[in-house]
């Protein structure tokens, strides 16, 4: 009974420990990365957040197309009521048929004006005519800074995938480089351990032991830098992706082993954001001077409502009404004039920055494309670099085997196989920084082969 219960605490704390040691060998890919990324983005969420507010102006302009009604009323309670005296006469006078005249009023009278307590109550209602194009235009603004706002979110998006793929690559460039380098330590090693055999045979001097201590000393702090980089490029990640550093390990990718072929991308490159963000800013200009123009017809619109009032003898209690609005600012014909020209300088600077936009992507296509076709050159002599060396190691340890051959020559050979698996491994990855270049330049998720 005691054994068994021994055995069941022991597979518990096994299945405790293979638990902790795989939540901290959490292995993350590049796409696991940017999506983390994403998700930790301050500015994505703030270019999310200001295409809510354009998408609301929208929805503002557009109910501004409709009546408008406004309600209002009031109620004053009089302390002294206002008089007003007719004097005799005032009216006139009339024949009163038997020869005499009757003064109209016939005496002085004094009349008390309204009520102590009065109140209105109405309401006016506002047809804008001649402001719906005007309206019409400012909603077509409103709809392409909606555009540019995603544009820009799709932009923002783009960068910050670049930003993960360059420090993920990079990343395995430099861990796959130390691993060469401590091979390259451990054959230093090996040199000076054959060094000091030599020196008690007396065939080494203290100065040769001392030059192999001084090689081990710069490999290790080589390595060391490698490694100090490694870490930097890490906590970038981390930092990006709200990952804990002490968790973080980069999974290997999947690596094209043929030549990757590049399409000529630059009719696919139109789809950047920048050149979409140039060319929707090329469109609002055109709108602005659009809308400028329609600034320049009256303010006119339709009347209608109806109002109660009690207290005024004078006015009626109720009375409906409907009429016409017409407002002309003169001044506006010639400011608005200025403003054109205004909109017409804003309409050639978007043109510009849109013929500057597209030329900088061409040129950006056309060196990363030179840039992917270099790398697939280095691969492929890096390939073959790689498979000599395989074949010199597999002949040196046959002889090894044979007694014609030491374990430093083997290392040596190792360290220049460990060199070229690493210029191979570098070219690759460099070629999948490339491609991630070139995809944000095209503005598409991948790149089509």
């Amino acid at each position: 009974m005691i054994n068994q219960i021994k055995n069941s605490w022991h597979v518990i704390l096994l299945c405790l420990i293979c638990h902790y040691y795989s939540k901290a060998q959490t292995v993350y890919s590049v796409d696991q990365l940017i999506d983390a990324a994403k998700k930790n983005s301050h500015q994505l969420n703030i270019k999310q957040y200001q295409i809510l507010e354009k998408t609301s102006k929208l929805h503002e302009d557009g109910i501004k197309r409709y009546p408008s009604v406004a309600l209002d009323g009031n109620y004053q309670y009089n302390f002294k009521l206002p008089d007003i005296t007719i004097p005799a006469g005032t009216i006139g006078m009339i024949n009163t048929g038997n020869g005499t005249e009757q003064l109209l009023p016939a005496q002085d009278s004094k009349f008390t004006l309204g009520e102590k307590g009065n109140y209105n109550v109405g309401v006016n209602l506002y047809q804008p005519i001649t402001q719906q194009a005007k309206l019409a235009t400012a909603m077509a603004i409103d709809q392409t800074d909606i555009q540019i706002g995603k544009q820009e979110s799709a932009q923002t998006a783009l960068q910050l995938k670049l930003q993960v793929e360059q420090l993920f690559y990079g990343a395995l460039i430099l861990r796959k480089t130390s691993e060469s380098g401590k091979l390259r330590i451990e054959l230093a090693k090996a040199k000076l351990a054959d060094g000091e055999a030599s020196r008690m045979a007396g065939t080494s001097t203290a100065a040769g032991l001392a030059g192999l201590r001084a090689d081990i000393a710069n490999e290790e702090q080589a390595l060391m830098k490698i490694d100090l980089q490694l870490q930097d490029y890490l906590s970038e990640i981390s930092s990006l992706t709200a990952i804990d550093l002490q968790k973080l390990n980069l999974q290997e990718p999947v690596l094209n082993e043929k030549v990757t072929p590049i399409n000529d991308s630059r009719s696919s490159a139109m789809l950047n954001p920048d050149f979409e963000i140039a060319r929707l800013n090329k469109e609002k200009a055109l709108l602005g001077i659009k809308a400028i123009k329609r600034s320049n017809l009256p303010d006119f619109g339709i009347v209608a409502g109806y109002y109660r009032q009690q207290g005024n003898p004078i006015l009626p209690i109720s009375s409906p009404y409907v009429g016409v609005s017409l407002k002309w600012n003169l001044q506006d014909l010639f400011t608005n004039r200025e403003v054109q020209n205004q909109r017409q300088a804003q309409l050639k600077q978007a043109e510009e920055n849109m013929a500057y936009t597209q030329q900088q992507i061409g040129l950006s296509v056309n060196r990363l494309s030179r840039k992917v076709a270099q790398c697939n050159a280095l691969i492929t002599a890096a390939s073959k670099a790689v498979a000599f060396r395989k074949d010199e190691l597999m002949e040196q340890q046959n002889r090894l085997t044979a007694g014609f051959e030491i374990k430093t020559v083997i290392l040596e050979t190792k360290v220049k196989l460990a060199q070229a698996e690493t210029d191979l491994y570098s070219a690759k990855l460099q070629q999948a920084i490339a491609i991630a270049e070139l995809e944000n330049i095209v503005g598409k998720n991948k790149l089509e082969n």
